[in-house]
């Protein structure tokens, strides 16, 4: 209990100075351990902690692998202990809420497990801080600016890539159009040919004839 009193009291110590603070306490057993906080309406409350066991073996704390698992619970002391957080997670992990009403709030951690780890000592350091809505929307803006701009990046390579498939379209037209021309040329040319060689069969064809005629008058 006098322990639980030394906590809140650093607690409110830090809560003064900073709106970002962190600090660790000793836990042994399956003990709630709380501690309270006043809130304005319209903040943010981001924590996050970490369990480690104490090892007999090695004398210290160390984290911990085991099924270990620590239960948060958030209860709204000026409306009747209300309860607007409950989350149970690992031996290491975060938590999250906004306060909708100004006023005290308890914050209790308990680290809880199955046989010989429900008696075993453990350190919990814990880390909080405290912002706005303004602050949260700030950072979604920021997130936001960040998918804009990756979007605006993405389009730019779309509209590349359509650049060079329109180039290569372009080169293949004017190779399809080159090798028609090429293609008609030939064939133009292969018809002079054969007008010529039948202008030159007919004109033999003649001389011929002719030849022949002469040869009879003779």
């Amino acid at each position: 209990m006098l322990q639980s009193h030394y906590l809140w009291i650093v607690v409110s110590i830090l809560s003064i100075i900073s709106q970002t603070h962190a600090f660790y306490f000793y836990h042994e057993g399956n003990e709630r351990k709380c501690f309270s906080k006043e809130l304005i309406a319209g903040s943010v409350f981001y924590g996050t902690y970490k369990v480690q066991l104490f090892d007999d073996s090695l004398q210290t704390y160390t984290s911990s692998d085991s099924d270990l698992e620590v239960t948060i619970d958030v209860e709204e002391i000026f409306d009747g202990d209300q309860r607007i957080v409950h989350q149970t997670s690992g031996p290491q992990g975060k938590f999250t809420f906004n306060t909708e009403e100004s006023g005290e709030h308890r914050i209790c951690i308990r680290p809880h497990s199955k046989g010989w780890l429900s008696k075993t000592k453990a350190k919990i350091d814990l880390e909080m801080s405290v912002g706005s809505d303004i602050v949260l929307d700030s950072k979604r803006k920021n997130t936001i600016e960040s998918l804009h701009e990756k979007v605006q990046s993405l389009i730019a390579k779309i509209n590349r890539i359509k650049d060079e498939q329109k180039l290569m379209r372009d080169r293949e037209e004017l190779f399809r159009d080159l090798s028609e021309q090429v293609n008609s040329g030939a064939m133009w040319w292969t018809i002079i040919q054969l007008l010529v060689l039948i202008i030159t069969c007919i004109w033999q064809m003649k001389h011929l004839a002719t030849f022949f005629v002469k040869q009879k008058v003779m």
